[in-house]
C-alpha cells in the first residue's frame, strides 16, 4: 500500500515503468533531465547536498566519540571564547569550560592540553565535546595512566577528593597483599606521583591506604596530622577526631582544607577538637550527667563512655537504648530516665520562677515619661536602669528588637526631661554595649 506518494509507488507501477523484476522494498532511481532546472533549482540543490554531507560527518564524529566518556585525550589551544578554552582535536573540536578548569590555569594559541572526556552533547550544530580538568575522575584517570598496578585492577582507587589546582587526597587498596598501594603510587624517588603533580600544575597530592575500618580510615585521611582518638556517632552520622594542641592547626589546615578534603574522602562529617577542650567538655558533661538525682560518679562515667553527654540526652534515650549498658537493669533503666526527666522538670520551674521574678521587680524606667510598650522592649533588651540609657549609643538602642528610630528620640527625650527636672538616678545593673 503506497503511503507517500512522493516516495512511493505500488509494486505494478514499479515493474510497469522501471524494472519488471521490482519488489517490495527495492530502491528505484530515476534520472533527471538537469536542463529544466534553472539556478536557484541548482542553488538549493548544492546546499541540500553540502547539508547532508556534514550532517553525515557529524554523525561519524558522534559514533567515534560517544563511547569514550571518562578517557583522557591530547589537543591542541586554539582559543578562548568567554573564559571557555576551545581545543583542536585534530578532526573536531572540544570545550574546556571555565567551570571545568583548574584555577590560575592559562594557556596560549598553539599549547598542548590534557583533559578528560566529561560529557558528549548531540546538538543541531553537531556533538559537542566537553571535557575537564578539575573532576576527580580526571585524578583517577591520570593515576591509572602512570601506574600500570592500577591499570591491571591489581591496586583499585576507592576514593578521591580534590580542592582542584591546591590539594586532593585519594585512598588506594591493594588486591595484592604482597603490594604496597601507597609505595605502587608513589613510585620510584616519587617518579610516578610527580608525573600526576606536574600535569596538575603542582597539586600536592596524599596518598593514603583504604581501609573498610571507619575511624581508622578517617585518622588516615587526616595526615599528616597523628589523631589521638576517633568518636563515631552512628546516630547523627558525625565523627569526632580529637588530636593533640599541638596538631589541631594541621588537622584543620590552611581555611579548613585538610579537614575538609579528609571529610569529602571518607563521606563523613569531621568534627575536629583539640586533647585540651576534650577534656574540657568531658568534665563539664561528667558533672551534668552526675547531677541526676541518684547517680553516683561511676554510673555517671558508665553514661558518659555511652556516649550521653547531658542530662536531656538521657531523659530522651528509649529504654531499649539504655538496656544496652552492661548491668543496668531494666528497673534500673527506667528509674534513671524518670530521675533525669524529673531533674530537668524541676530546673525548668525554677527558671521560670526566675523569670516571673525578675518580670515583676519594678524597673528603673518607671520614673521616665515612657510609653509602657517602648520601657518593656528596653528592659527586655537589657537596658533596665535610666543609667544605661544615658551611656547608651543610638546604635545600640536601636539593635533592641522593635525599637525605632522614632522611639530612639523619645527616650531621649525623656531622660532629658528627668534631669531638667533635678532628678537623681539609682545605680542597678547596666548594659554593657
Amino acid at each position: 500500500k503506497v503511503e507517500d506518494d512522493d516516495t512511493q509507488i505500488s509494486v505494478e507501477q514499479a515493474r510497469r515503468e522501471f524494472d519488471a523484476e521490482a519488489m517490495v522494498g527495492d530502491e528505484l532511481g530515476r534520472k533527471l533531465n538537469t536542463d529544466v532546472l534553472g539556478r536557484i533549482a541548482a542553488q538549493t540543490a548544492k546546499q541540500v547536498i553540502i547539508q547532508k554531507v556534514r550532517d553525515a560527518e557529524r554523525g561519524v564524529i558522534f559514533e567515534e566519540y560517544k563511547d569514550s566518556k571518562g578517557d583522557l585525550i591530547n589537543g591542541i589551544v586554539q582559543r578562548y571564547d568567554r573564559g571557555n578554552l576551545i581545543v583542536n582535536l585534530g578532526r573536531t573540536e572540544a570545550i574546556l569550560p571555565k567551570r571545568e578548569q583548574i584555577m590560575r590555569e592559562r594557556y596560549r594559541q598553539g599549547d598542548r592540553v590534557r583533559g578528560m572526556i566529561l560529557d558528549i552533547d548531540r546538538s543541531a550544530r553537531g556533538p559537542q565535546i566537553i571535557l575537564t580538568r578539575s573532576h576527580p575522575d580526571f585524578l583517577k584517570e591520570l593515576f591509572r595512566l602512570e601506574v600500570p598496578e592500577i591499570a591491571e585492577g591489581i591496586i583499585e582507587i576507592k576514593a578521591v577528593a580534590r580542592e582542584p589546582g591546591e590539594r586532593a587526597k585519594i585512598a588506594v587498596h591493594s588486591n595484592d597483599s604482597s603490594i604496597d598501594p601507597v609505595g605502587a603510587c608513589v613510585g620510584i624517588k616519587g617518579s610516578r606521583v610527580q608525573a600526576v603533580v606536574q600535569e596538575l600544575r603542582g597539586e600536592r597530592i596524599d596518598i593514603i591506604t583504604w581501609t573498610p575500618d571507619e575511624p581508622s580510615f578517617v585518622a588516615r585521611a587526616l595526615s599528616p596530622a597523628e589523631v589521638s582518638r576517633v568518636v563515631v556517632d552512628e546516630d547523627n552520622h558525625n565523627i569526632e577526631v580529637i588530636v593533640a594542641d599541638d596538631q589541631l592547626s594541621l588537622a584543620i589546615g590552611r581555611r579548613g582544607q585538610n579537614v575538609k578534603l579528609a571529610s569529602k574522602l571518607t563521606g563523613w562529617p569531621i568534627d575536629v577538637r583539640s586533647v585540651s577542650v576534650a577534656e574540657e567538655e568531658a568534665k563539664r558533661a561528667r558533672m551534668l550527667l552526675e547531677a541526676i538525682p541518684g547517680i553516683d560518679f561511676t554510673q555517671a562515667e558508665m553514661l558518659f563512655q555511652e556516649g550521653y553527654r547531658s542530662v536531656q540526652e538521657v531523659a530522651d534515650a528509649p529504654l531499649e537504648e539504655l538496656l544496652e549498658i552492661d548491668g543496668l537493669s531494666e528497673e534500673s533503666a527506667s528509674e534513671l530516665r524518670q530521675s533525669a526527666r524529673t531533674f530537668l522538670e524541676t530546673q525548668e520551674g525554677a527558671q521560670a520562677e526566675a523569670d516571673n521574678a525578675a518580670l515583676e521587680t519594678p524597673s528603673d524606667l518607671d520614673r521616665l515619661l515612657l510609653a509602657a510598650e517602648i520601657r518593656d522592649k528596653l528592659v527586655a533588651g537589657g537596658f533596665g536602669t535610666i543609667q544605661s540609657l544615658v551611656s547608651a549609643k543610638p546604635e545600640d538602642l536601636l539593635s533592641v528588637p522593635g525599637v525605632s528610630e522614632d522611639d530612639v528620640d523619645e527616650i531621649r527625650e525623656s531622660t532629658n526631661s528627668f534631669f531638667r527636672a533635678g532628678r537623681t538616678i539609682s545605680t542597678g545593673r547596666e548594659r554593657t554595649p
